[in-house]
């Protein structure tokens, strides 16, 4: 009786996941285009669903409820996840280059391997591990990063072109204008030429991070603090 039991709840468990892989291979991106055309901001059509691997480029979640949703490998480069939830959602290995995130809801949300290069994360409120990744460019002014790992981070300019006729390119500094790091770690972090003006640093390591002309006027700061960043050659004063 034990053994037809097991066979019973192998085979269905078998069943189930085939079901399941039908399921993601059905949700394409002009699929998810339509669900979020066809529903209200806020939608939670496409919350716990599995949008893994496809092309979302430019899809506009704006104010979607996308808790739980698995974009695993997917591309999002320059899609609108404006004031989305994405607590708990899969981002592993996406690349969010240049998309907008301001205003979203990231709490437990995984990033593993995720590219962000460009990045808006302006009044995101965020708890998350960014941990060795490319930041270069990206937008996190005004945004929560309460207690965020961003050790070995790379916060430094990022490299957006060049001027016709010109073999000088172009960088864009990344930004931490009145960001909120309060007990972060940024241990050994690339924050060189960093906008970090009114950002809120108490407790933040930053032992042996990259400050070269970051920006720290407008912060409160103790004294070894400021004696520290003056011998980076951070910018402390106008």
């Amino acid at each position: 009786m034990n053994k037809v039991l097991l066979i019973f709840l192998a085979v269905s468990g078998l069943a189930w996941t085939v079901a399941g892989a039908a399921r993601a291979a059905e949700m394409s991106g002009a699929e998810a285009r339509k669900i979020l055309a066809d529903n209200p901001a806020g939608t939670k059509a496409l919350s716990k669903k599995d949008l893994s691997g496809i092309d979302l480029s430019g899809v506009a979640f704006k104010g979607a409820d996308l808790f739980g949703a698995n974009f695993e490998g997917a591309n999002l480069t320059g899609a609108d996840l404006s004031a989305t939830n994405l607590d708990r959602a899969n981002l592993m290995r996406a690349d969010l280059s240049a998309a907008n995130l301001s205003g979203a809801s990231m709490f437990a949300t995984l990033i593993e391997g995720a590219r962000f290069a460009g990045t808006d994360f302006s009044s995101a409120r965020m708890v998350v591990v960014f941990d060795r990744m490319d930041l270069s460019g990206a937008d996190f002014s005004g945004a929560s990063l309460c207690g965020a790992s961003l050790v070995h981070a790379d916060l430094g300019p990022a490299e957006f072109g060049r001027d016709s006729g010109s073999s000088e390119p172009k960088y864009w500094p990344t930004k931490l204008v009145k960001a909120d790091l309060t007990n972060a770690n940024l241990c050994e972090a690339n924050l060189a030429e960093a906008d970090l003006r009114e950002a809120r640093l108490a407790g933040v390591d930053i032992t042996k991070a990259n400050v070269y002309g970051a920006d720290f006027r407008g912060c409160a700061m103790s004294e070894a603090w400021s004696r520290h960043l003056e011998r980076s050659d951070a910018i402390l004063v106008d």
